[in-house]
């Protein structure tokens, strides 16, 4: 496997344990990315750790520090940190299951596969993996990942396990802060329904691949543009706000011009006739 893993340690069901590691399901890698140049030299700019005092410093020599009061710090260095030692550092420990309506959206985080070791582990993890299926719930767990102790949510994923941190929950914001300013309005019923079908006619199939980030798809075209010496500007108009007097017009146009791209409702097969079951004596 070319990526590396994130992290290694062991996946533990009860007594049934297996060394695992995690690997990133999402990757970044085809993003645009930007390097701080400057313009008078057009060399790229190297971000150097600097001391006010003593100037810039080896990266490696630096430790780290928390800050007790103003300019007074607690310095840490790495066998320090070794000494906080918690079971989650190297052990998935599968406490509970729950049901996946249970977990509110919002406190999924980043997404990562669940892949055995090679070797006799293997067999666990199968035992543990199937164990999962049957049940049909979600494993809850505990790690330490990147330098923080995560909540972990583990589900089975084709022959592997999908393993998702779960954001704490001091770090979920109450929605009724923001919502409950948002004055009470009666829509209007009629304006409902004309909404409702424009809805039932864009219904689509979830289809990933179709999405797009066409922020980037333009960077690039500007950067191809650049390269050839061209400008490479877009200019992109703000839509203006619904008129209110004019709501019910904009929904009844939106409904006449949706019809014409409404995707065809596909034709369902027969469903098969299964053969009676033999009675056994």
């Amino acid at each position: 496997m070319a990526a590396r893993p994130t992290w290694q340690g062991h996946l533990k069901l009860s007594l049934v344990t297996c060394p695992v590691a995690l690997y990133t399901a999402t990757t970044s890698a085809a993003d645009v990315r930007f390097h701080l140049i400057n313009p008078d030299t057009y060399n790229r700019i190297r971000m150097v750790p600097t001391d006010p005092d003593a100037g810039p410093v080896e990266r490696s020599h630096l430790v780290r520090g928390y800050e007790v009061s103003k300019d007074e710090y607690v310095l840490f260095d790495d066998a320090d940190f070794d000494k906080v030692r918690l079971d989650s550092t190297k052990t998935i420990a599968i406490d509970k299951f729950v049901d996946e309506a249970d977990i509110d959206r919002l406190y999924w985080d980043d997404p990562f596969f669940v892949v055995p070791e090679k070797g006799a582990g293997v067999e666990a993890f199968a035992v543990i993996r199937d164990a999962m299926q049957k049940q049909g719930k979600v494993a809850l767990g505990q790690l330490v990942l990147r330098g923080k102790e995560r909540q972990l949510a583990l589900e089975v994923r084709g022959k592997g396990l999908l393993a998702y941190t779960l954001r704490a929950h001091d770090e979920v914001r109450d929605a009724d802060d923001y919502f409950d300013d948002i004055p009470k309005v009666k829509a209007d019923a009629d304006m409902v329904e004309i909404a409702a079908r424009i809805i039932a006619q864009k219904e689509a199939d979830f289809d990933p691949t179709a999405f797009k980030d066409r922020y980037d798809d333009a960077l690039r075209e500007m950067i191809k543009s650049k390269t050839k010496g061209g400008k490479g500007l877009v200019d992109v108009a703000e839509p203006d706000d619904t008129n209110v007097i004019d709501l019910m017009a904009a929904l009844k146009n939106s409904l006449k011009g949706s019809a014409g791209g409404a995707r065809k409702p596909t034709a369902k097969k027969p469903a098969a006739k299964s053969a009676p079951r033999k009675k056994t004596a």
